[in-house]
């Protein structure tokens, strides 16, 4: 354990961890600007903003998978965070599908998707996404992942290698033994309100274990939970607008869909051992960080041979949404 608190050290030093929750519009009484109600939150109504993109739908291992698709050429899959869903790349997807056939996913547990019980180790779910992709006929793919998604997005490489071509990690690596070493109170003059890359503090990793009480105190409030990790985890508050905020707080307001999320967080422990039976990948490996560079310049070059890292300046965790044309530049640059 004294290992594990030294690894915790140093990495603490050297990323900032990803930022989920679980949020939606209180209810039932519901405070939206006069512009925004609840049918313009829907997959429907948000797909009408990205010409080209259709809503597509699914059954993989037995659940319903929501994905959204558009475009021409190699397939480059998008695999959301917390406390997000696929809109979270909608600033990104108009030009990526220039180049790419674009398929931007909810996977299990996340926004229209199914909320099961069970499964959600990162490795069950990236078996969700090999299915989807091998139901939609194709053998090999470009992904890319934020947050969670980047953790679904290299178990999808290491248990799946054939399919993943080229793989891109935002922000933040796959679980790995310094998880288990987290501290659980900030050091002291950490600030709580304001990330600082060289102190995170990311008491919600703990908060979101605990069975039960968040669905309590979180559902019909998401969206104020919602708003002090955000306001944690974003350089620039106004990366995220009105309606990025109320479609996000949306899909995390219930019980169902809260448990769901923090879901993700509570099977890191098995995340963790199966982390330690992966051999290194072999595909070329992107890491793009904001506060996160360091961590992923830390930990990707120990599980990947073929790896480049790329700092994201003037970004807080949330890059796809607060630097989005330089992700799309370094990804395009990657991936050609």
């Amino acid at each position: 354990m004294n290992n594990l608190i030294k690894q915790a050290a140093k990495a603490i030093t050297l990323f900032t961890l990803v930022g989920f929750s679980s949020a939606t519009i209180a209810q039932p009484k519901q405070h939206l600007p006069v512009s925004i109600n609840n049918s313009s939150l829907s997959d429907e109504a948000l797909v009408k903003q990205l010409p080209g993109f259709a809503n597509g739908y699914a059954t993989v291992n037995g659940i319903r998978i929501h994905y959204v698709k558009g475009g021409t050429g190699k397939p480059l899959v998008l695999l959301s965070g917390w406390p997000q869903t696929w809109w979270s790349f909608h600033k990104m997807m108009p030009e990526l599908q220039k180049s790419y056939t674009v398929i931007a996913v909810d996977y299990r547990g996340m926004g229209s998707s199914a909320h099961p019980d069970s499964g959600y180790d990162k490795k069950t779910v990236s078996n969700d996404v090999y299915e989807l992709l091998k139901q939609l006929g194709y053998e090999k793919a470009y992904v890319a992942g934020h947050d969670i998604g980047a953790q679904v997005a290299f178990s999808l490489a290491a248990n799946h290698p054939g399919m993943v071509e080229k793989l891109v990690m935002i922000d933040v690596p796959h679980p790995d033994e310094t998880f288990a070493a987290m501290p659980m109170l900030p050091a002291l003059g950490t600030p709580t309100d304001k990330l600082d890359p060289a102190r995170p503090y990311v008491w919600w990793f703990a908060f979101n274990q605990i069975n039960g009480l968040p669905e309590e105190l979180i559902a019909g409030r998401a969206a104020v939970f919602q708003k002090t990790i955000f306001h944690y985890l974003l350089n620039n508050d106004s990366s995220l607008s009105t309606l990025d905020r109320a479609v996000y707080a949306a899909a995390y307001n219930s019980k169902e869909t809260i448990r769901a999320g923090n879901n993700w967080y509570r099977t890191f422990m098995q995340d963790i051992e199966d982390y330690k039976q992966y051999a290194p990948l072999n595909m070329p490996v992107l890491g793009l960080g904001g506060p996160g560079y360091g961590w992923l310049n830390y930990t990707l070059p120990k599980k990947a041979t073929n790896v480049k890292v790329v700092k994201v300046e003037n970004s807080g965790h949330f890059v796809p949404e607060e630097q989005p044309a330089v992700a799309v530049a370094e990804i395009k640059r990657f991936l050609n």
